[in-house]
């Protein structure tokens, strides 16, 4: 069902005249729906992409397990493997009657991409949260491809790091002014000001040598080659060529993004490990000593801790022309776009780290200005109706 599913978001997802099907046809259900199921002002929904207890979703209920203003609220988590559902709430599957039943009773529906999956059944007494899931630096919503139905009108509260999105969020997915909170991502206010007994903490859950040099290694994911059925990402890096290069003392960790179900044409040793089931996406950031990435928004979350970025955009020109690119990130990202492997190696073998530093602190600097206490302000705004 599965694979099935997954064609079938593809096809809305790429075709206007699905879209306006879906959209008109779904939301007037769900509207009529509605009205039969009482609200429950006890009750939160949570999701974060639907495939696992994580992102800023994850941090906020962790925080309202602790909060007293939460005491007598009761959870629900949307989640594909319900056997992930954490201590204290109930899981439903993405996409089911059970889903929509919880989503039409939800006094507070708390997500990093979106409730009403593409439709528009808001109550008006539903208190909607969404964190979104990273500054975005390819195009997004109504911007991106052949999306043109992004309507995020009715969300009440939408988190922001920067003028830089609060621009994007506005335009492309038609978020009100007054919802922005100048707050930054819950899931990111661990990286602000760490110590260096975090990073320290980090590696050892890894089980990586406190003496050890780190690469990550996150490349964004790319669209559907097969109308739905995979998301294949098959960079073109020769592992072997990168541990001759960085030598024995440099480990290599390797994370697919989570819409990827496949990454292609890398070797798994004890040097080059595969970290992209591992849960905790803080601890690979805290443990890397670089980051090598693409276009995906990890370069925003990994700029915060001031550490060296690389640009690995073997398909740059492609990409920019197919998906499109907030920036030209040869004069945006610290060092601009690496075309090839080898000047991927060469730039992490010959680097000053001091100025990489800088080079990152700069950019943080350029596009970020709020973060840090986040889960506060999420949640003041969320059951106080503070901005």
């Amino acid at each position: 069902m599965k694979g099935v599913r997954a064609r079938l978001d593809y096809w809305i997802k790429h075709s206007a005249a699905a879209q306006r099907l879906y959209k008109a046809l779904g939301s007037a259900f769900f509207r009529a729906l509605g009205r039969l199921i009482p609200t429950d002002p006890h009750l939160a929904l949570f999701s974060a992409h639907g495939r696992g207890y994580n992102d800023s979703p994850r941090t906020l209920y962790k925080a309202m397990q602790r909060d007293p203003r939460c005491k007598g609220l009761t959870y629900v988590w949307a989640l594909e493997d319900p056997s992930q559902a954490p201590p204290g709430c109930r899981a439903v599957r993405p996409d089911t009657p059970a889903y929509f039943k919880a989503a039409l009773a939800a006094r507070y529906w708390i997500t990093c991409v979106n409730i009403e999956r593409g439709l528009s059944f808001k109550k008006k007494g539903t208190v909607y949260l969404n964190t979104w899931h990273g500054t975005p630096i390819k195009t997004v919503g109504n911007a991106a491809g052949g999306r043109k139905d992004y309507d995020f009108s009715n969300i009440d509260l939408f988190c922001c790091a920067g003028e830089y999105e609060r621009q994007i969020y506005l335009r492309d997915f038609g978020v009100r002014p007054q919802a922005i909170l100048e707050s930054g991502l819950p899931r990111n206010d661990a990286l602000y000001a760490p110590g260096k007994e975090q990073a320290r903490a980090a590696r050892r859950r890894l089980g990586i040598p406190a003496k050890a040099r780190v690469i990550l290694y996150a490349p964004t994911w790319r669209d559907s080659a097969d109308h739905g059925g995979s998301y294949v990402v098959k960079p073109p890096v020769d592992m072997e060529k990168w541990k001759a290069a960085l030598g024995p003392e440099t480990l290599i960790l390797v994370r697919a993004h989570a819409y990827t179900n496949r990454l292609m044409g890398i070797a798994f040793d004890r040097q080059v490990r595969d970290v992209t089931a591992y849960p905790e996406v803080n601890d690979l950031l805290l443990a890397a000593d670089v980051l090598v990435s693409d276009y995906s928004a990890i370069f925003m979350d990994y700029a915060i801790l001031e550490k060296p970025m690389v640009c690995f955009g073997y398909d740059y020109e492609e990409y920019r022309a197919s998906r499109g690119l907030y920036l030209d990130l040869d004069q945006a990202l610290p060092g601009g776009v690496m075309r090839s492997q080898e000047e991927v190696l060469y730039r992490l073998t010959h680097m000053d780290l001091e100025a990489e530093r800088a080079k990152t602190r700069a950019f943080k600097n350029a596009y970020l200005q709020w973060g840090g206490r986040a889960t506060r302000i999420c949640l003041d705004a969320l059951l106080e109706g503070k901005g």
